[in-house]
Formats: structure tokens, C-alpha cells, sequence
């Protein structure tokens, strides 16, 4: 049997399983399909580069835990809204400041460079796992009374919204590939150089202001994007 097969096998037996669930033993799995053992380890380790399958050192492999969805969805205008990514998210913040926000980020949050930011870095968590790192910059005369815990508990933009009158109302955002360094591998339990998205975002208020700038690495064995799209006659 070719290990092409032999990865169809596995993967049917991986969709027949729930998410994190401990596969047979490679003995029980060479067995049951009929090949060689480094036949099979080969299409295991294939498998778990395609992050279907995960291995724990004295424990077994395991199939991939559930990954956390985010629909980016058509609104009015053809513009994309982002409702809440699916699962319980909790934030937990490691470090909590006030800076100037020197020349390059008094350009990207368009004020001057001796202009005083909250900086936030936090984790966020999602179903006891950490999902993602967030490093947020908010001009520090839009919240001037915040304070770390106004990141762990809620949502951020409700709480602009509720204390400081605040209303997102557009952002940008980016996303692209990378990889995760030393620091960030260790806040998020994964290895060194893992694929990750990096996700960049400027949010305005109605009146065209910036309000906060982020900047978050999310996991990407975890974390996928689906986009809704909507086709009119001229679509190509």
C-alpha cells in the first residue's frame, strides 16, 4: 500500500474522531491498515504537518483540537463585519503601560510623537488554551482613567462604548503569514517559528479619528478565517 493511501485511511479514521481524541497505538494502526510501521509513522508525520494529527511525547497521538472559526461577513456598502470569533474568550495581561508614541507609531495612530499612548499587551485565551497575542496602543487622552483590568474583563470596544463614550465605527485591518519568535512560541505553548497570522488593525470613530492601534499573532494550528462572498452580474 503507498503511503498516499495509507494517509487516506488515517484521515478517514481522524474524521470518524473528535477533536483532541487519542488515536490506536502505531502497533494497533499498522495492524488494522496492513502496512509497515515506518510506513505508517512516515503518513503520521505527514499528517501531522498538515496539522490534522498531534503528537505528545509518552502520550500519543492525538488528532488536532477544534479549530476557532472567524467569519468575516458581507454588510451593506460590500464592506466585510467580523462578528464574534466562535468559543469563550478570556484576556489575560502581561504588561500594562504609558509611552510616547514616537515617530513611527504617532503616524500609524496620527498624533504627535511625544503624544502619551496606553500600550497593553495581552494573551487571549479561548476554551483554556491561548490563542492569540494582542499588543494594543490607545491614546491615552481617549481613556485617561484606564487600567489593566479594563483589558482582562468584557470586550475593549464595549468598554469604549459604555465608560468613555467611544464608538468604532471602520478599521483596517491586515493579515498575513509569519512565524512565531522565542517570546511569542513560550505565551503561546508552541514551538519556535510555528505558522501564525499576523493580524495589523487601525480603528476610527464616525468622525474619522484613530482610536486604537493593534497589532495580535494568532496561532495558525488553531485559528482559521472564512470569508462570505456575494457575486453580482459583473463579478468576474
Amino acid at each position: 500500500m503507498r503511503r498516499t493511501e495509507v494517509k487516506d485511511r488515517l484521515r478517514q479514521l481522524i474524521e470518524r474522531r473528535q477533536p483532541g481524541e487519542v488515536l490506536p497505538s502505531e502497533r494497533a494502526l499498522s495492524t488494522e491498515i496492513g502496512v509497515s510501521r515506518p510506513t505508517l509513522r512516515a503518513a503520521i508525520d505527514e499528517l501531522q504537518r498538515d496539522g490534522l494529527v498531534v503528537r505528545e511525547h509518552g502520550r500519543g497521538t492525538f488528532t488536532a483540537p477544534r479549530k476557532i472559526s472567524q467569519d468575516l461577513v458581507p454588510a451593506t456598502g460590500g464592506e466585510q463585519f467580523a462578528p464574534p470569533a466562535e468559543g469563550h474568550w478570556t484576556s489575560r495581561v502581561i504588561d500594562f503601560a504609558t509611552t510616547p508614541a514616537g515617530a513611527r507609531l504617532g503616524k500609524r495612530l496620527e498624533v504627535s510623537p511625544g503624544h502619551t499612548l496606553v500600550a497593553v499587551t495581552r494573551v487571549r485565551v479561548v476554551e483554556e488554551a491561548p490563542m492569540a497575542i494582542e499588543r494594543i496602543l490607545v491614546p491615552q487622552d481617549l481613556v485617561p482613567d484606564i487600567t489593566a483590568a479594563g483589558f482582562e474583563s468584557g470586550s475593549f470596544y464595549e468598554l469604549l462604548r459604555t465608560r468613555y463614550e467611544i464608538v468604532p465605527a471602520t478599521a483596517v485591518q491586515i493579515i498575513e503569514p509569519t512565524v512565531t519568535d522565542a517570546d511569542e512560541s513560550g505565551l503561546l505553548g508552541v514551538p519556535q517559528h510555528s505558522p501564525a497570522l499576523l493580524f495589523e488593525r487601525t480603528t476610527r470613530d464616525a468622525g474619522g479619528r484613530v482610536i486604537e492601534y493593534t497589532r495580535s499573532i494568532y496561532r495558525g494550528d488553531r485559528y482559521r478565517i472564512t470569508s462570505h462572498l456575494t457575486f453580482d452580474h459583473t463579478s468576474g
